[in-house]
């Protein structure tokens, strides 16, 4: 009997969650948790990619919006957020799929 070898690589989706809250968070506006998460949720729904169910993606959200805090990208003032977008950017990304390398650039 044959063993199949199934294929080390596997292409990751982008991430639409942090996508969503990087844009958000770029307006230079400051949201609680539960304004910033019913623009990530509306702008999802508009793409046609809040799959999951609503408290899914919300908690898929929470889980996400600390990273960009730790990394300095986003500044916590107690309950609000606001996102700093030169800062954000450069630190989401990587993550996200945006960056490109500079020779692919040309």
């Amino acid at each position: 009997m044959a063993i199949l070898k199934k294929n080390a690589f596997s292409r990751r989706v982008p991430d639409l969650v942090t996508e969503e809250l990087v844009a958000v968070l770029s307006r230079r506006a400051s949201y609680e948790f539960k304004e910033l998460f019913v623009f990530v949720h509306e702008n999802l729904r508009a793409r046609n990619a809040a799959s999951g169910g609503e408290e899914m993606l919300r908690l898929r959200a929470y889980e996400k919006t600390p990273e960009p805090v730790a990394r300095g990208a986003v500044r916590k003032n107690g309950k609000k957020y606001k996102g700093l977008p030169s800062s954000l950017a450069k630190a989401i990304a990587p993550q996200t799929g945006i960056f490109k390398h500079p020779r692919l650039l040309r």
